[in-house]
């Protein structure tokens, strides 16, 4: 169990509203906190779930008593169309998380409607869940549909194999021009991010687009370690040096 304490005024305070809400039907802790690698500098995954049609209101509602009941230094509200049945926001309490001058006390709230898909967790993909509130034992713990999964990927794998030419070409050519910007952003999105996406359908399929994210928890070390040297400024070569290693070692995961 990861340690929580820092948050237990935030968690007592959840449980308390969704005792009195008969809107909030499921409420529980995600994240690190459920899949591991918790630590000073995580932050608070909440989730909630609500009767069909009034997680907006519930999520105003909740934002509401928060910035009355919390010191919020900050509110990030993420766009109304990311969640076709929902809403999202990261509150800080306290200022300025980011020098990290102190254990991290920030919490990212999303509210949803209840739905099958999303009251059904995947351990292997969310970790398990820190249950707040459930009184009608909505929360189930289960893989997810294989065969969608399946699709999924292949359909993932695809995308790298049809990318892999165009995408050389669109990295070299920024470069060979001398546009270094855009091709370090193109590098990360067509080198690294398709070896990356090929390692975790190998490794950890359950979790083969989570791109960067929990690199060391799902690959093996020497894996994570591999994929880091082709970090730019992880190591001195030069941008070109690590697009040519990236996408000979693309070709090897494509062959394979």
């Amino acid at each position: 169990m990861s340690d929580l304490a820092r948050y237990d005024d935030w968690l007592a305070w959840l449980g308390r509203l969704a005792g009195e809400d008969p809107m909030i039907r499921v409420a529980w802790i995600g994240g690190s906190a459920a899949t591991g690698g918790w630590d000073e500098w995580s932050d608070l995954d909440v989730e909630v779930l609500c009767t069909p049609g009034a997680a907006t209101e519930v999520y105003g509602r909740l934002l509401a008593r928060a910035r009355h009941s919390f010191d919020v230094t900050d509110v990030w509200e993420v766009p109304v169309a990311t969640w076709p049945d929902g809403r999202q926001c990261f509150l800080s309490l306290h200022e300025r998380p980011g020098l990290l001058a102190e254990p991290t006390r920030l919490v990212d709230l999303h509210v949803s409607d209840l739905a099958d898909h999303h009251r059904r967790i995947d351990t292997r993909r969310h970790g398990t869940p820190v249950v707040v509130h459930d009184p009608e034992g909505l929360l189930e713990l289960e893989p997810d549909d294989p065969a969608a999964m399946a699709r999924d990927i292949e359909a993932a794998v695809d995308q790298v194999r049809q990318r892999r030419v165009t995408g050389e070409w669109l990295v070299n050519r920024a470069l060979r021009r001398g546009h270094v910007a855009e091709g370090l952003d193109l590098y990360l999105r067509f080198a690294l991010a398709p070896v990356v996406r090929l390692l975790r359908v190998h490794h950890c399929p359950w979790r083969h687009d989570y791109g960067l994210r929990y690199l060391r928890t799902d690959l093996p070390a020497e894996v994570a370690d591999r994929v880091e040297s082709l970090v730019p400024g992880h190591a001195p070569a030069s941008l070109e040096e690590l697009a040519t290693r990236c996408f000979a070692w693309l070709d090897e995961l494509l062959d394979a």
